[in-house]
């Protein structure tokens, strides 16, 4: 495991209540932040695209 022990969880966790720090966050406000954080989903999806090179390549194979 961390190494917390039960107490030092508990203690964090009340800690973490009395902070609240989700009432002080105001996520991106920039453009550019905003754009960033709009990609934080983005796994990817090259598969398909890899799919399409592959066929294109096959179909371009000279006899």
């Amino acid at each position: 495991m961390n190494g917390w022990t039960p107490e030092r969880r508990a203690r964090q966790a009340a800690a973490i209540r009395a902070w609240r720090p989700w009432e002080k966050s105001t996520g991106p406000r920039t453009e550019a932040g905003k754009a960033k954080v709009s990609r934080n989903a983005d796994r990817g999806g090259q598969r398909a695209f890899l799919r399409e090179v592959r066929k294109f390549l096959r179909d371009c194979r000279l006899p």
